[in-house]
């Protein structure tokens, strides 16, 4: 797609969509966009976020993560300028030596490649194998729409060739359970059809999949019916996981009100208020003894609105009873 073709798509989504936020063009582009490490029974895992072209679809309610972008393109050879610097750089030889997975995002679709170089995600790898010799798992952010096998075929086979071979997992934002909350409210575009297809053809190359559920994403939807969604949802992907036999997890992040969005607008007229920590709590258990596996995001990524965080005061034992069962998936610890 023409370059300039994309630019006038993302102004008028943000146009139709009421998003009022800019983007990040001050960012030196050969830098990566943000990182964090996080702990869970797999082992130390790096969620890097790259800095490329904001997301092509950008519709989604609540969602501002476009604005941590460019909203021009950034040329392959800056990226890859960027997985360089992350490599040998950012990461200490001790943490390479150390990590057991890589959660790779642009805050976007990692397999657009309008927005994603394909040469600098090739390139990626390459440093992978060569950095990161223990690696079990990357982790590729994306909208199904932009998953192409035959690309994935090849992601996989290089994949094999590092010290460890390691696999795939494809990493999908679901939001909701309820179609009419997921799609005509939330606005993410994604039908059970669509995703179902993707599921059945990674499933047969043995890749793996995170699916990112948010609790309480839009306006007039209580923390209780917010709660039953989830079990829902923890429910829908259960079957999923039993049907194909395929490794599925859920990802629940708890909603925050994002900046420059439609949910900011709701929350300043008093139309919204974020999810109490323990109906999070509530939520997660409902995943006890499911054939998936279920992490809590915890992380607003310095994009949510004074007030507007899931996290209040008095907030500290629960936040700890949570980051505990992120660190060993014992659902102990969220009685």
């Amino acid at each position: 797609m023409p370059k300039n073709k994309v630019d006038d798509i993302i102004n008028r989504i943000n146009r139709e969509t009421g998003k009022f936020y800019a983007f990040q063009e001050s960012h030196n582009p050969q830098l990566p966009a943000d990182h964090w490490f996080q702990n869970p029974p797999e082992g130390l895992t790096l969620f890097l976020v790259l800095y490329t072209r904001a997301c092509r679809w950008a519709r989604c309610l609540g969602c501002s993560l476009p604005s941590l972008e460019s909203k021009f393109d950034i040329p392959f050879n800056d990226i890859m300028k960027q997985v360089d610097y992350t490599f040998d750089f950012l990461l200490s030889r001790e943490q390479k030596d150390n990590l057991k997975k890589i959660i790779l995002s642009n805050n976007g679709s990692v397999l657009d490649e309008a927005t994603f170089s394909t040469t600098a995600l090739l390139y990626f790898i390459a440093k992978m194998n060569m950095s990161c010799p223990y690696i079990s798992l990357l982790t590729l952010e994306t909208r199904p729409e932009y998953v192409d096998l035959a690309e994935l075929e090849v992601l996989h086979r290089a994949l094999q060739e590092g010290q460890t071979a390691a696999n795939l997992e494809l990493a999908v934002g679901f939001e909701a359970y309820d179609e009419k909350i997921r799609n005509d409210y939330f606005r993410k575009g994604l039908s059970r059809e669509v995703f179902e297809a993707m599921v059945e053809k990674i499933a047969k190359y043995g890749f793996k999949l995170k699916t990112y559920f948010m609790l309480k994403p839009v306006p007039g939807f209580s923390d209780e019916e917010a709660i039953v969604d989830i079990v829902n949802g923890v429910d829908y992907l259960d079957t999923l996981a039993k049907k194909y036999n395929i490794e599925i997890n859920m990802h629940l992040n708890p909603t925050y009100v994002s900046r420059g969005t439609g949910l900011e607008t709701e929350f300043r007229k008093g139309n919204y208020e974020p999810p109490m920590l323990e109906s999070v709590l509530k939520a997660a258990r409902s995943a006890e003894r499911k054939q998936i596996s279920l992490y809590v995001g915890l992380n607003d990524e310095g994009l949510s609105v004074p007030g507007g965080s899931f996290i209040r005061e008095g907030d500290e034992e629960l936040l700890e009873k949570l980051q505990n069962f992120n660190h060993t998936s014992d659902f102990s610890f969220l009685k």
